[in-house]
């Protein structure tokens, strides 16, 4: 391997470095501790209930007058709690706010193997009606007790394809009222809402009202660092989707105008969801906040707003869908309405398709009949590693014509070492008539890149490989894998606990480098890469440090191979092409002859 070639691989290097560098938290950010991230959070009381409010006005203070002469009958009441249980979520409905209480998901256990639990229910619940009434008062639905014909602690529990709808209502003198209609269905994440708005022409104000989220979803990972990083709030608004990542302790906002198709939060692994079936929105609101938490800890908060219109009319519906559930690509996808694009799956332009055409559906079909995930994993490299062994075998092959054309090259330079120019072209001599191309063995690794991209953004994100069991310490593929636990921290790398998997992976890497370069000057490079990408794959998770181990491992045999079988294969000159072939250039070396 020559000077060029090692640059090649160098440069490969940095921008797989880069690349996963501004894709991975922080060492002080990821760093496990004794006390869990994400139970430091929920036992908080540093939250405070809020509100988002319109973009021209501003909350009021909480006095007795707060709900005005419209709703002020609204604010004491009595709370009744009605159970709807599904095959995929137990959920809860109060009439304090007429909001969702409690969503805990059945297929789903947090780090501690409880329920998740989505809906922050220590805020009371959530998703409600805003606005401003036209006697100045902000009001959000969530304080005002609703009316409901069911008894308290009613439970209702739904089979095979069976739906149940939950009627809420608050009415106000003069036959105006607001209706809220929940529709539950079996097997699905999704509720169907309706919002009716009747005689409230004299009520609202300013011709809109909000639809809205506001207290984000519970963690249910064990670090919640890394949870916050994934952590996001999204608009689909004129074909194009709008993000929000909150960054800093100051709040972040976003204000959107426009016809908007969906609002959505995520957290790492699940996502809530508001869907405007009848495309009656007018905008969005999206905020967040970004706090640090004891133990290194990070929380990250987000509230979503759906503008509607209210017009002059007597009776106003709007329809929604709401999604509580999982971020799985296919589930999303199901909704027509580009959901998945909450999915973090990489550049839409290159990386995306490959994560989404390739990689996620024959993951899926191995796991149909394989249930273990690491043995999935396993097969997975095997078969990546056939679909790219033309271009692995190309490269291996161009190197090893480059480490036989080294004697020579070696000569050239002793040669016309006080010439640098012309030993440069010397070499580049050398090159064109062995046919040997510098780049060669660098380009197939180059073209292989937006597959391994992909394959980090899809590890790294996948909800299947969540608490998915492998064998003996690695028991989810979703995190870290832990050997040993350093009873220090490693100053500046941040780096504690040491995985096995990134140290087999490491090993593997040394045992190619060693196995390719020759050359003594560039002896470095056998331990440089190795030793870089262990300390920085240290951090990733077990399944994707299981790939790159499966992967390395199959390069070495397949090294062996091809260098086994194209060892004594003498390196021979290509012949010169003829100029002037075809038609065109018998012609040119005609003319002369027909000139005479």
């Amino acid at each position: 391997m020559d000077r060029n070639s090692v640059i090649g691989f160098v440069l490969i290097g940095v921008v797989l470095l880069v690349w996963m560098y501004y894709n991975t938290p922080k060492p002080s950010d990821i760093k496990k501790t004794a006390a869990d991230t994400t139970e430091q959070i929920q036992k908080s009381n540093i939250e405070k209930n809020r509100t988002i409010p319109s973009p021209e006005e501003k909350p009021i203070a909480d006095t007795a007058g707060m709900f005005g002469k419209y709703f002020a009958a609204f604010k004491t009441g009595t709370e009744k709690i009605i159970i709807i249980e599904t095959d995929n979520y137990t959920a809860e409905i109060t009439t304090k706010g007429g909001l969702i209480r409690k969503w805990e998901l059945k297929k789903y256990k947090t780090w501690d193997k409880l329920p998740v639990q989505l809906v922050d229910f220590d805020k009371g619940g959530d998703f409600s009606l805003l606005f401003n009434s036209s006697d100045g008062k902000l009001i959000n639905t969530r304080n005002l007790f609703f009316a409901s014909n069911y008894k308290a602690w009613d439970k209702i529990v739904l089979q095979n394809d069976a739906t149940f709808k939950v009627i809420l209502n608050l009415s106000l003198e003069g036959n105006r009222r607001i209706e809220k209609h929940i529709t539950f269905k079996n097997n699905s994440y999704s509720v169907d809402v309706d919002y009716k708005l009747v005689r409230l022409e004299p009520v609202i104000a300013n011709f809109e009202y909000q639809v809205i989220w506001e207290n984000g979803i519970r963690y249910a990972e064990h670090n919640s660092a890394d949870e916050s990083r994934n952590a996001l709030a999204f608009a689909y608004s004129g074909g194009e989707l709008a993000e929000l990542d909150a960054t800093t302790e100051e709040v972040s906002k976003t204000n959107i105008s426009g016809k908007t198709d969906w609002i959505a939060l995520r957290t790492k692994y699940f996502t809530v969801a508001i869907i405007s079936k009848d495309q009656k929105s007018t905008g969005a609101y999206l905020e967040g906040t970004h706090r640090k938490m004891p133990n290194l800890g990070l929380k990250e908060d987000y509230s979503i707003a759906m503008k509607m219109p209210y017009h002059d009319t007597r009776d106003s519906l709007a329809s929604f869908i709401l999604f509580l559930g999982p971020l799985d690509y296919n589930i999303l996808k199901e909704y027509e309405v580009g959901l998945e694009e909450v999915l973090s799956l990489g550049l839409a332009w290159l990386i995306r398709p490959i994560s989404v055409y390739l990689i996620i559906p024959l993951l899926e079909f191995l796991h149909s009949f394989i249930p273990n995930y690491g043995l999935v994993i396993i097969i997975f490299s095997i078969i990546i590693k056939l679909l790219l062994h033309p271009l692995s075998k190309a490269s291996l092959k161009s190197m090893q014509r480059m480490q036989a054309l080294q004697p020579m090259i070696e000569e050239v330079r002793t040669k016309y070492k006080e010439d640098p120019q012309k030993m440069n072209q010397s070499i580049m001599r050398l090159y064109k008539e062995y046919g040997v191309n510098p780049a060669g063995g660098c380009l197939p690794l180059l073209l292989q890149m937006p597959i391994l991209f992909a394959l980090f953004t899809v590890f790294g994100s996948a909800i299947a490989l969540r608490q998915a069991n492998f064998i003996w310490w690695i028991t989810d593929l979703s995190i870290p894998d832990t050997i040993v636990t350093l009873p220090f921290v490693i100053p500046m790398l941040g780096i504690q606990e040491v995985s096995g998997l990134a140290l087999a992976m490491g090993i593997t890497m040394f045992i190619q480098q060693k196995m390719t370069i020759k050359d003594p000057r560039q002896k470095m490079m056998v331990w440089l890469m190795p030793i870089m990408l262990t300390l920085l794959f240290n951090f990733f998770p077990s399944g994707l440090n299981l790939y790159y181990f499966m992967f390395n491992l199959l390069s070495i045999v397949q090294q062996i191979y091809v260098t086994k079988k194209h060892k004594n294969e003498p390196l021979r000159k290509v012949e010169p092409k003829k100029k002037g072939g075809g038609l065109i250039g018998k012609l040119s070396q005609n003319m002369p002859k027909m000139k005479k």
